[in-house]
């Protein structure tokens, strides 16, 4: 009888265990994407003015009307 108990003592904790780990992966993915878009907005600002260095105003007017 103690062996019964035994493995359900053992599958509620390994079910507690994953229920939490669930639980905070959603909350850690949850403040995640709050910081992550202005992040990756000044990644593409900086990302945009290096690229825009010795672009002439010319080719930018090109660049813009060739866009698809």
């Amino acid at each position: 009888m103690k062996d019964d108990n035994t493995k359900l003592s053992r599958r509620n904790f390994l079910m507690a265990i994953g229920a939490s780990g669930a639980a905070g992966a959603a909350a850690l993915a949850a403040t995640a994407t709050k910081t992550v878009p202005g992040a990756a907005q000044a990644v593409e600002t900086a990302r945009r003015e290096e690229a825009d260095k010795g672009v002439s105003e010319h080719m930018r007017n090109y660049y813009r009307s060739a866009r698809v």
